[in-house]
């Protein structure tokens, strides 16, 4: 493999599992692309938790709101989606 540069997507799905597995009690090598907060037992608390440490990760701020998180600007329903909108996030501060 070459050389990754820091923000490169490789990167930041290391970066996300790595918060997600904190949640999870588990390691980011068990964590699937396609798998679901829900199904990783992960609640609406730990998914807040999760958002926070994102936000202070890649110093983002995650536009969410709790009481209707199908409007967020990340997709949270899968890992996929929210490795993507993180990357999407960090791109769109840097300009």
């Amino acid at each position: 493999m070459g050389h990754m540069r820091h923000d490169s997507t490789t990167d930041f799905r290391a970066r996300v599992l790595e918060i997600l597995a904190a949640q999870a009690l588990c390691a980011p090598a068990d964590i699937a692309a396609d798998a679901t907060l829900e199904s990783l037992g992960i609640d609406s608390l730990g998914q807040a938790e999760i958002i926070f440490a994102i936000e202070e990760q890649f110093d983002v701020t995650v536009p969410f709101n709790a009481n209707t998180p199908q409007t967020s600007g990340i997709d949270l329903s899968t890992v996929a989606g929210i490795v993507a909108g993180v990357e999407a996030l960090v791109r769109a501060r840097r300009g």
